[in-house]
C-alpha cells in the first residue's frame, strides 16, 4: 500500500490569513503557516441554528501547556466552555507512575480568561486564592513565560515557572465540525528553563525538557468525542540530539483526509500524517493506527486524572488526561520509520453532552 496516499496536499501548511474569519462571519478551513492576528471566534455567524449572541454559550477555548521533564510532567491548563469555565493542574511522576491533580470549576465566573490570540503578550489568566495559572504568550518572539501555584489538602501544593523557546515549526489548523462550525488549534514545541516544586520537592529544567502549548478555540457539537495522545523529548537524528514530537488526534472532523492535526514535529521541518483511530483495548492500554501504516502506535497507561460531571440531559462530562509511555512508531513523508519506544505518553479521552 502507498502510504503516501493518505497525505492530503490540503494538510500542507498555506500562509495565514489575518483572521480566521472573512468579512461575512465564515469560518476559513486548512492547515496553516503561523499563528493568526485576529481569530474572534464569537463573531461567528450562523455556526449553529442558535441566534449569534448565544455563540458565547457553545463556544470552548482553553490554552494547556504540558511539560516533560527527566522525572516527572507538568500538565496545567484553563478552559471555558459557555457556563463553565475549569482548570486542572496534574503532576505525573515518573518513579512512582501516580498523578496527583488540582482542579477549579466555576459556574458564569470571568475569573478565567484565556488569550484572544497568541501575540504580543495576550494572556491567559486565572488568579483565586489556592490557584492560579498565567500564560504570557509572545509567539511573534517564538516564546512565553508561564507560571502558577495549587495548593489542597489532600494533594498538597505545587508551584511552577517556566520559559519556554520554540523550536519546532508550529502546527496550526481550522477544522470543520460543520459547514462553518470550526475547530481551531495551535500547537507548539519549545526548549524549556525554570523549575517545578511539588510539596516541597523541586524540579529543575534541563536540556532534556521539552514542552508544548495547545492553544484550542471551536464549537463542539452537542455530544462530542475525541481522543489524543503526545510526545515531545529528543532524539538522535543525524548523529546529533534534536528536539522531536508527535501529536496524534481523532475528533469530529468533517473530512479527516484533509483537516487533521496529525504531525511529527522536526527541528526543522513537519512531516505529515494521515487520519489515525484510536482502539481502547482495555482500561490501560490503546493501540493507534492508520490504513496506510504511517502510525502503529501503542499507549501504555500507567495513571490517570479522571472528572466526571453528570447532570444528564442538561451535561455529562467524562474526562480522563492519562501518562505513560509508548512503543511502536510513526512514518515521516519520506518513509523513514521513528521508533517511539519509551517516550512519555500524554494523552486523553473526552466525551461531554452540552
Amino acid at each position: 500500500m502507498n502510504y503516501k496516499n493518505g497525505l492530503s496536499d490540503r494538510r500542507q501548511p498555506a500562509p495565514t490569513p489575518v483572521s480566521l474569519l472573512d468579512e461575512n462571519g465564515k469560518a476559513v478551513f486548512g492547515t496553516f503557516d503561523k499563528e493568526f492576528e485576529k481569530i474572534e471566534l464569537l463573531k461567528i455567524k450562523d455556526q449553529s441554528f442558535l441566534p449569534d449572541f448565544m455563540n458565547w454559550f457553545r463556544y470552548s477555548c482553553w490554552e494547556a501547556v504540558e511539560v516533560n521533564m527527566k522525572d516527572c510532567v507538568l500538565l496545567t491548563a484553563i478552559c471555558f466552555m459557555g457556563l463553565l469555565t475549569t482548570s486542572v493542574t496534574c503532576f505525573y511522576d515518573k518513579e512512582t507512575k501516580k498523578v496527583t491533580s488540582w482542579e477549579k470549576t466555576y459556574f458564569l465566573s470571568d475569573k478565567i480568561k484565556v488569550a484572544d490570540t497568541l501575540l504580543g503578550g495576550a494572556e491567559s489568566v486565572l488568579r483565586d486564592r489556592d490557584f492560579t495559572f498565567e500564560c504570557v504568550n509572545h509567539f511573534e518572539k517564538g516564546s512565553a513565560e508561564v507560571k502558577g501555584f495549587a495548593k489542597d489538602k489532600k494533594a498538597g501544593d505545587i508551584r511552577y515557572e517556566v520559559s519556554l523557546q520554540r523550536v519546532c515549526l508550529p502546527s496550526v489548523v481550522s477544522i470543520p465540525f460543520g459547514e462553518n462550525k470550526p475547530l481551531y488549534t495551535q500547537k507548539d514545541v519549545f526548549a524549556t528553563t525554570g523549575y517545578v516544586e511539588f510539596c516541597g520537592k523541586r524540579y529543575e529544567c534541563d536540556e532534556s525538557t521539552v514542552s508544548i502549548i495547545d492553544d484550542h478555540k471551536g464549537y463542539y457539537p452537542r455530544k462530542m468525542h475525541y481522543d489524543w495522545v503526545t510526545t515531545m523529548g529528543k532524539k538522535d537524528i543525524d548523529g546529533k540530539e534534536q528536539y522531536f514530537g508527535v501529536n496524534l488526534t481523532r475528533n469530529q472532523s468533517t473530512n479527516q483526509q484533509d483537516y487533521n492535526e496529525n504531525i511529527i514535529w522536526f527541528e526543522d521541518k513537519i512531516s505529515r500524517l494521515p487520519p489515525v483511530r484510536f482502539e481502547h483495548i482495555s482500561y490501560n492500554e490503546w493501540k493507534v493506527r492508520d490504513v496506510y501504516g504511517m502510525v502503529d502506535v501503542d499507549v501504555h497507561i500507567k495513571d490517570r486524572y479522571i472528572r466526571r460531571i453528570a447532570a444528564s440531559p442538561i451535561m455529562n462530562v467524562k474526562y480522563h488526561i492519562v501518562y505513560g509511555e509508548l512503543s511502536g512508531y510513526v512514518m515521516d513523508e519520506e518513509g523513514n520509520k521513528w521508533s517511539l519506544d519509551g517516550m512519555t505518553a500524554i494523552g486523553e479521552d473526552k466525551s461531554m453532552l452540552y
